[in-house]
């Protein structure tokens, strides 16, 4: 079993209903958590993350100015920002099968339903902290492997086609958060 060092990792929190960032944040800080940052729309998420470089990002999906969606778009563009590896995990009402396939397909490197789960959040940030997947290139994508595992043999819908894809080397921020216990 892995535990995290969360008194060493900053997030960031947007979500445009007050509430739930005060949800979050006692959570967060409830876990041990010194630094998070919140933001009240997608514009003010964007001006943290460059601004505060998170470990972490949890962003609602449905927002004003730029839904998390876009923010995600947004995070995710190579040499636009100071990480564009960072973990990102969508935590929001919409769970419907296709939302969740939107939100990965844009980057999203974990995806968490409402009603929002001590339990949950705190899974969520351990496996991307102690799991952390491969990011990979494409001609239209960018962002964290969306296989969970590797089967040679799937041929699936979901089976990569088309062009090569490339592996990006990458470090997690927050990988010197981690202990052995």
């Amino acid at each position: 079993m892995s535990q995290i060092d969360f008194n060493r990792l900053r997030f960031v929190v947007v979500d445009d209903s007050h509430p739930m960032r005060r949800i979050v944040r006692t959570l967060l800080h409830g876990f041990g958590a010194r630094e998070v940052i919140e933001a009240e729309d997608g514009a003010a998420g964007l001006e943290a993350f460059t601004n505060q470089v998170p470990d972490i990002v949890i962003m609602d999906w449905a927002m004003p100015i730029f839904d998390g969606l876009e923010l995600t778009q947004m995070i995710r563009q190579p040499g636009a920002n100071p990480n564009p590896f960072v973990p990102i995990i969508m935590l929001t009402a919409h769970s419907e099968k296709r939302r969740v396939t939107a939100a990965r397909d844009a980057g999203v490197t974990e995806f968490l339903a409402k009603p929002l789960s001590a339990r949950g959040l705190y899974q969520r940030i351990v496996n991307v902290v102690v799991n952390p997947r491969p990011f990979v290139r494409t001609k239209t994508y960018f962002g964290p492997d969306r296989r969970r595992s590797l089967n040679p043999n799937y041929s699936g819908p979901e089976c990569r086609r088309g062009g090569p894809t490339d592996f990006v080397n990458q470090k997690l921020v927050a990988a010197s958060a981690q202990a052995h216990s």
